[in-house]
């Protein structure tokens, strides 16, 4: 089975997305065959990944993004994932190996004016198409928004692990904390569509302090970020392994340039090749590699 990692955290403007992209970009340059699929309505990981101009062509039409699996639902997951999706100036592919299933902003109408089956909520309808494209990843990245509502549901219910993106202040923490009793109870209320074979509920695998300024201490929100997921992991509500990464991610211009130019920053940095450099990229490639071996 493929790793299924939900990223996602109560509290927003956490860099989810910049985490998930170059996440993905670093697990392909490790030999790993990635999907990314984006179920957060501002649809930011597939404008980075399509880039503009691409994305627009999807949002204007109103199909061909994930959306169009719930209405008109005509078309499966299966139909709708870019292969390869990042594209260079002549057309090229820079990063084969990269998949996404993208989302354009009708995304939004999944919360309120969809009427589907009660019997089969859009979080089944989804997890059932997606277990027909697994065998073909190694990795399943889901950038969910902020909340447990059905576009959130959908990447939780599919996946295994969730990842946490943390900024080091109080905020980050309650988000944490606000997202462990969300999942305890959208769990709860999932449990008769889940089968066996689906593994177990994603729990709270990993928290990664992300997009950390130049000169901000981060010992003391750390601790107490530490202090939350024991007392989580003693009441069982995360996974008995969950953990901190050690590594945690700079914030760095070249995270803003890599979104203009519509590629992750291994594909920019002029760093990138170094492996013994001391750069946000390295910051990446660290994480991945923790992540790589940690026990699921």
């Amino acid at each position: 089975m493929a790793r299924k990692i939900a990223f996602i955290n109560y509290k927003g403007g956490v860099g989810k997305t910049s985490l998930i992209v170059n996440t993905a970009a670093a697990l392909v340059k490790a030999g790993k065959r990635v999907l990314v699929c984006d179920f957060d309505t501002q649809s930011n990981a597939s404008i980075w990944l399509l880039k503009l101009d691409r994305w627009n062509k999807i949002n204007a039409a109103g199909e061909g993004a994930v959306y169009s699996i719930f209405e008109p639902g005509k078309v499966q997951v299966r139909d709708l994932i870019i292969r390869d999706a990042l594209e260079g100036k002549s057309g090229e592919c820079p990063l084969p190996g990269l998949d996404l299933l993208p989302t354009s902003f009708n995304l939004v109408d999944l919360e309120n004016e969809y009427n589907g089956d009660p019997k089969r909520p859009p979080f089944l309808v989804f997890q059932e198409q997606l277990a027909v494209v697994e065998p073909n990843y190694d990795f399943i990245l889901f950038d969910c928004p902020p909340n447990i509502l059905r576009a959130s549901q959908c990447g939780i219910f599919a996946a295994n692990e969730i990842c946490v993106p943390a900024n080091p202040d109080a905020l980050s923490l309650i988000g944490f904390t606000l997202l462990v009793e969300k999942l305890h109870r959208f769990h709860t209320l999932s449990a008769s569509f889940r089968r066996s074979s689906m593994g177990p509920p994603a729990q709270v695998q990993s928290v990664v302090f992300n997009a950390i300024k130049t000169g901000v201490d981060i010992e003391v929100p750390k601790m107490r970020m530490q202090l939350r997921l024991n007392q989580f992991r003693a009441a069982k509500r995360v996974a008995p392994n969950a953990k901190i990464f050690q590594t945690q991610i700079r914030d760095a211009m070249v995270v803003r340039r890599a979104v203009t130019l519509g590629l992750p920053v291994v594909l920019i940095s002029q760093d990138a090749a170094d492996p013994s450099q001391d750069n946000v990229v390295n910051d990446y490639r660290r994480m991945t590699q923790e992540m790589l071996q940690q026990v699921t």
